[in-house]
């Protein structure tokens, strides 16, 4: 098992930055690819960025690419996610998502992939 507890949401004005964080309890977190995902209100859960275990590789959805950066230190079991530029529309509830390393990670975009998620944090973008 793998507990996952995102934090560092927030108001923020359009144009300004925020750092997500993702912590992990439990098992070995460098076992884990790890994914964001965001969920507007009265919208579906959609993508928005996965890093492989070791962090070799990241994956953006195309709407926040250029803007935002998914990073982790598996020294810290946490993951990051750096939002800059934000607008009104990045405005949602941030979910971030682990799935074990040694299962394939082709489908990082698919909430179904992931076994184990956090509660979400509140990231609230002012126009």
């Amino acid at each position: 098992q793998v507990q996952l507890v995102e934090s560092g949401g927030g108001l923020v004005q359009a144009g300004g930055s925020l750092r997500l964080s993702c912590a992990a309890s439990g098992r070995t977190f460098s076992n884990y690819n790890v994914g964001w995902f965001r969920q507007a209100p009265g919208k579906e859960r959609e993508f928005v960025a996965a890093i492989t275990w070791g962090g070799g590789s990241t994956y953006y959805a195309d709407s926040v690419k250029g803007r935002f950066t998914i990073s982790r230190d598996n020294a810290k079991n946490t993951v990051y996610l750096q939002m800059n530029s934000l607008k009104p529309e990045d405005t949602a509830v941030y979910y971030c998502a682990a799935k074990g390393r040694l299962y394939g990670f082709t489908r990082y975009n698919t909430q179904a992939e992931y076994n184990y998620w956090g509660q979400g944090t509140q990231v609230t973008v002012s126009s």
